[in-house]
């Protein structure tokens, strides 16, 4: 049995060559439906040779559990010969991740060989469109020297005098919702809570925060066939954000220094002369950041607690729990699927020989659920030990800078629940996010209930 539905074997490998030589007119419906998958087909019925997790139909039915766990079971470090994606090396063991998280000198993450993303490519200089740059995806010096621009944003001292905004803000929301009327936590809570805390980050209008969320929509959506016609169509659609910021941007050069992202940027030396594409990537490198993690964990967890009500009822009995609360809701949603890195040497991971230029992929979703470090991992536990040992953040130097400040709006978040209502009841299925990378959820129906 295959899980491919598609193309044949041949079809589907020309279609994969033509990609990596950055045909263009290779669209994302033709990638999608020439790899065609049964997303619920059974992984056990497969051989190793043909379990791909990185199909994004996968994530959108909620059904890559168990390919995760025959890998993390049978073949921790397994090299995946033919994708979508070409070539890569599937890490799917916790231990296993935070290694090469923890060792950026063996596993790169610069733009230049491939980046961050599974889907990432070698820079081509023939090729006329240049990739989006941004530190994260960028090795020391370079990623030390920007990163450290906006470190200052989320030190404890700012995030104690952010957090009464943030509570004013998030009983505001709550007060505004329907009781007893079915509504989108998506789009009423996770999306306003999240879209206002990035407009105060950049210092721009309130009223533009729907835009921030919108651009970060196009830029997670990119592989997505329904959402744009290929991802360099998305990128386009990514030049009124680029236009937006800029002028924003030269306005702050202008000024004396303010305590905003754009400002730290352009006082810099480090990020004060960046190109466009260079630009348009921190920025949204830091809208995706600030959006994304913390927008889908608010949504995931709201989704964890109806699917273990147990553990609702924990929470109703002692709201003290919150604080542990909050990162297992972050372990158990894994907002960020993946991270890709490319070896810089041939190196041993697993047992198995990984080269130099090899694409490897760490899959966080499955070190969150790997039993070998996470006792009871497939449980949702809010007054879980040692809770905070997750993958989700990621290690080493490109541990997620903004953490602290997602858990943060997650806890004043429920604190501000648990005083208001009884019970927020999960009333149909999310529709998920046709993405291998972000782990998102575009709708979820939910009731409120009065306490």
């Amino acid at each position: 049995m295959s899980q491919y539905l598609g193309s044949s074997t041949s079809e589907r490998e020309r279609l994969a060559s033509r990609r990596l030589q950055r045909d263009s007119s290779l669209t994302s419906r033709e990638l999608m439906d020439a790899w065609a998958i049964d997303p619920h087909v059974d992984p056990y019925a497969l051989s190793l040779d043909e379990l791909d997790p990185s199909h994004p139909q996968l994530f959108v039915r909620g059904t890559h559990w168990q390919h995760f766990k025959r890998l993390r079971d049978e073949d921790p470090v397994h090299y995946h010969e033919s994708s979508m994606y070409g070539p890569y090396w599937s890490v799917t063991r916790y231990d296993d991740i935070r290694y090469v998280d923890s060792h950026h000198q063996l596993f790169s993450s610069s733009y230049v060989p491939g980046g961050i993303m599974i889907n990432g490519l070698p820079v081509d200089e023939t090729v006329g469109s240049a990739p989006l740059r941004m530190f994260i995806a960028e090795d020391p010096p370079k990623h030390d020297a920007q990163r450290k621009v906006v470190t200052p944003m989320f030190t404890p001292r700012n995030l104690a005098e952010l957090e009464p905004l943030i509570r004013e803000r998030a009983g505001r929301i709550l007060d505004g919702l329907p009781i007893g009327e079915e509504f989108d936590w998506v789009r009423h809570v996770s999306v306003e809570l999240t879209g206002q805390m990035l407009a105060t980050l950049f210092d721009v209008p309130q009223d533009d925060r729907l835009r921030l969320i919108h651009w970060s929509d196009t830029i997670s959506s990119l592989s997505d066939p329904d959402a744009h016609e290929s991802p360099k169509e998305g990128m386009k659609k990514l030049g009124e954000c680029l236009e937006y910021f800029l002028e924003i941007y030269h306005e702050r050069r202008q000024q004396p220094p303010k305590f905003d992202l754009i400002s730290l940027l352009a006082h810099d030396q480090s990020t004060s002369e960046m190109d466009s594409q260079e630009f348009l990537g921190n920025i949204m490198l830091l809208i995706v950041g600030g959006n994304d993690t913390t927008r889908n964990s608010i949504s995931g967890g709201v989704l964890a607690l109806n699917e273990y009500p147990d553990e609702y009822a924990k929470l109703k009995a002692n709201p003290d729990l919150i604080s542990n609360m909050v990162p297992e809701i972050i372990r158990w949603q894994s907002p960020v699927l993946h991270m890709a890195r490319t070896a810089t040497e041939d190196t041993q991971l697993g047992g198995k020989t990984i080269r130099e230029g090899d694409r490897v992929c760490m899959w966080y979703i499955s070190g969150n659920r790997d039993e070998r470090a996470i006792p009871n991992a497939d449980q949702f536990l809010i007054d879980r030990e040692n809770v905070r040992q997750h993958t989700a953040f990621g290690y080493g130097i490109h541990r997620c800078v903004g953490n602290r400040l997602g858990e943060m709006q997650l806890r004043v978040l429920w604190e501000e629940i648990t005083r208001r209502f009884s019970h927020v009841e999960v009333t149909g299925e999310p529709e998920r996010l046709h993405s291998n990378f972000v782990h998102g959820i575009k709708t979820l129906p939910v009731r409120l209930h009065a306490k």
